[in-house]
C-alpha cells in the first residue's frame, strides 16, 4: 500500500515571536516580577501529534497540534484551525492571543488553540469526519479536551459541522457524563449550540469599530468626525468574520466601499451591497466580475490600499507589513483576523497618525458568545426559557394598568413592542454588545492613564498582564 505524507509546507512566520514582542513591550509599563511575566507569556502545554487516516487505497499521515497557553483559569478555550499552512509557531501564537482575549473581555478561560495541517477542500466529507473524530480521540487520550479542561471551538477552515463531530465523539467516549456537550462550543443549535454564535465574531468586530469611532476626542486627533454613520470601510475576507463584520457595519450606518478576497478585490466609493457581492461569489466562485464594482484588482493587497476611513483585515495574519503599511489610506485599522498587522507596521501606522483596534479585543465576540454557550451547556437550560413568559405577562399587566389609568390606547405594534420578552438571541446579542463596549473603555482608560503607552494594543496587554497576575496571586501560585 502507498503511504502519503501531508507534512509538506512548513511556514516560519515568527508569529509567536511577534506576540511575545508585543507582550514584552507592554510588560515594561507594569511592575510585576520577571518570573511571573515569563509564566504569563509562556505556553504551558504544547501537544504535537500525528495520526494516519485511510485514503483511497493507501494512508495519509496528518500533522496536528493542541496548545494550552495558560492555566490561570480553567478550562482553557480556543478554536481548531484546518489549514495546510498551520504550524506549531502559529498555534502557539494563537493560543497566547486567546489567553489575552479572554482576559480583555473578562471571560474566565485560559487560552488554547488547535490546528490540523490539511486543506479541507481537498477531502471528502467522510474523510473530514474521520480526521476530526480521530483528532478528538487523540485529545481525549491525553486529557486535552473536556468541559472543565479544554474547550475547542471553530476557527479558520472549521465550523458547526466539525464541532458536532467533536461533541459526538467526546460524548461517545465519555458515556454518562452529564456536561459532555460543554466540551466544545460553536455547535449547531440542534446539538445544544446557542443562537448568535455563528455571527458573534463579526458582530463584535462591528461593535468594536463603532465604539472606537464614537469617541470624539480620539477621532479629532486622527482627523475623523465622530460616529460610524457614513464612514467608508474596506473589509478583507468574506468568510464568516469578514461577511458579518461588513453586514453589521453596514447596518450601523457605515458605507462598505471595498471587499477583498484571495482571488482579488473590488471597490466602489459609493458603496457595495455586501449581500449581493456574497451571492455573486457564491454563484461564480469569485468577487471579481461583480457588476456594482467600479474598480477591480487581481492582487487582493491592492484592495487594502484604496481610500477609506476604516480598514478591517478579517482574513489571515501578517497582511499589513512594512512593505505595504505606508500605502494604507485608512485612519483606523480594526483587526478582525488574528495578527494581521506586524509590530513594525503598527509602529509606522501610529507615526502616520492612525489608530489600531487590536485583534485580541476586536475579534473577542466569538469567545464571548462561546462562553455563553458553555454556560448554557452546563446549566442545561436555554437563555430566556424560564423568565420570558413571566416578563411578557408582567409587561402586559403594566400596559393594561397604564391604559386603564390614562385612557390612552396603544396600537397593536406599540403594545407588542413593550410587552415582548427577550429571546435567547436578543439576550446573547445584548450580552455581547455590553461586553464589547465595556471592554473597549477599559482598554481606553489604561491608554489614557499613561502618556508613555503608545497604542491600544499595548494598553490592552497592560490590562491583561495585571488581571492574570492577580489570578496567579489568588491561586497562591505567585506571592
Amino acid at each position: 500500500m502507498a503511504t502519503i505524507n501531508s507534512s509538506s509546507l512548513t511556514l516560519d512566520t515568527h508569529f509567536f515571536a511577534d506576540v511575545c514582542s508585543n507582550f514584552d513591550y507592554a510588560a515594561q509599563f507594569t511592575k510585576h516580577d520577571a518570573g511571573l511575566l515569563d509564566q504569563i507569556k509562556s505556553c504551558n502545554s504544547v501537544y504535537r501529534f500525528r495520526f494516519p487516516i485511510r485514503r483511497g487505497n493507501g494512508f495519509e499521515v496528518i500533522d496536528a497540534w493542541r496548545v494550552e497557553h495558560s492555566h490561570h483559569q480553567s478550562p482553557t478555550k480556543g478554536g481548531i484551525r484546518y489549514s495546510e499552512m498551520v504550524n506549531e509557531d502559529e498555534v502557539m501564537a494563537l493560543a497566547a492571543l486567546m489567553t489575552y482575549k479572554c482576559a480583555i473581555v473578562n471571560v474566565p478561560f485560559g487560552g488554547a488553540k488547535g490546528g490540523i495541517k490539511i486543506n479541507p477542500k481537498n477531502y471528502t466529507v467522510q474523510e473530514l469526519e474521520n480526521i476530526t473524530r480521530r483528532y478528538t480521540v487523540e485529545l481525549i487520550k491525553k486529557n486535552f479536551i473536556g468541559p472543565s479542561i479544554d474547550v475547542p471551538a471553530p476557527d479558520y477552515g472549521s465550523g458547526e459541522r466539525e464541532m458536532s463531530w467533536i461533541a459526538d465523539t467526546y460524548a461517545t467516549m465519555n458515556p454518562g457524563q452529564l456536561d459532555a456537550m460543554g466540551a466544545v462550543t460553536g455547535k449547531p443549535i440542534a446539538l445544544h449550540g446557542i443562537q448568535g454564535r455563528r455571527e458573534a465574531t463579526g458582530r463584535g468586530v462591528a461593535i468594536a469599530a463603532r465604539e472606537c469611532v464614537s469617541v470624539a476626542e480620539d477621532m479629532q486627533k486622527i482627523g475623523l468626525t465622530p460616529g460610524i454613520s457614513g464612514k467608508k470601510v474596506i473589509v478583507q475576507g468574506l468568510g464568516n468574520v469578514g461577511y458579518y463584520s461588513a453586514k453589521f457595519l453596514a447596518e450601523f450606518g457605515a458605507l462598505i466601499v471595498g471587499l477583498c478576497e484571495f482571488e482579488g478585490a473590488i471597490y466602489n466609493e459609493d458603496g457595495l451591497d455586501v449581500e449581493a457581492v456574497f451571492q455573486h461569489r457564491k454563484a461564480t466562485g469569485s468577487i471579481l466580475g461583480y457588476p456594482g464594482a467600479k474598480k477591480e484588482f487581481k492582487n487582493t493587497l491592492e484592495g487594502l490600499e484604496q481610500p477609506c476611513d476604516i480598514l478591517v483585515p478579517a482574513a489571515l495574519e501578517n497582511q499589513l507589513t512594512v512593505s505595504n503599511i505606508r500605502n494604507i489610506k485608512a485612519k483606523v485599522i480594526v483587526e478582525g483576523a488574528n495578527g494581521p498587522t506586524s509590530p513594525e507596521a503598527e509602529t509606522i501606522f501610529y507615526q502616520m497618525g492612525g489608530l489600531v483596534v487590536p485583534d485580541m479585543y476586536a475579534n473577542a465576540g466569538g469567545v464571548t458568545v462561546s462562553y455563553f454557550e458553555w454556560l448554557k451547556n452546563l446549566s442545561h437550560v436555554a437563555f430566556g426559557r424560564i423568565n420570558r413568559r413571566f416578563e411578557e405577562n408582567s409587561n402586559l399587566n403594566l400596559v393594561n394598568m397604564v391604559e386603564g389609568i390614562t385612557g390612552l390606547a396603544l396600537t397593536p405594534l406599540q403594545r407588542a413592542t413593550i410587552v415582548k420578552g427577550a429571546s435567547e438571541l436578543e439576550l446573547v446579542n445584548s450580552g455581547l454588545e455590553d461586553t464589547m463596549i465595556r471592554s473597549y473603555h477599559e482598554i481606553r482608560e489604561v491608554y489614557k492613564s499613561n502618556e508613555k503607552i503608545d497604542g491600544l494594543r499595548t494598553a490592552a496587554l497592560v490590562g491583561v498582564i495585571n488581571k492574570i497576575a492577580v489570578s496567579y496571586q489568588n491561586l497562591g501560585i505567585w506571592p
